[in-house]
């Protein structure tokens, strides 16, 4: 731990109970950020590695929007 970590966490222990749960509130969620990020860039890299390889064929928008069209028509 850094000096100025440790001055940080030891004056965030004094801030009232409420401040400290907005903290750690916004802690959780900057952590959950970062690893929903690290998993869509890991899916982006699958299917882009995915379409190299020939495992999967992609499909152009024109006709991604005209099934999606078909579809709402029923």
């Amino acid at each position: 731990m850094t000096a100025t970590l440790k001055i940080l966490a030891e004056t965030v222990e004094e801030l009232p109970a409420k401040d400290r749960i907005f903290l750690a509130e916004r802690l959780l969620v900057s952590l959950e950020e970062a690893d929903l990020e690290q998993q869509w860039t890991d899916e982006a890299l699958r299917r882009r590695d995915e379409v190299r390889s020939g495992k999967v064929k992609p499909v152009p928008a024109a006709e991604v929007y005209r099934r999606i069209e078909r579809l709402l028509a029923k």
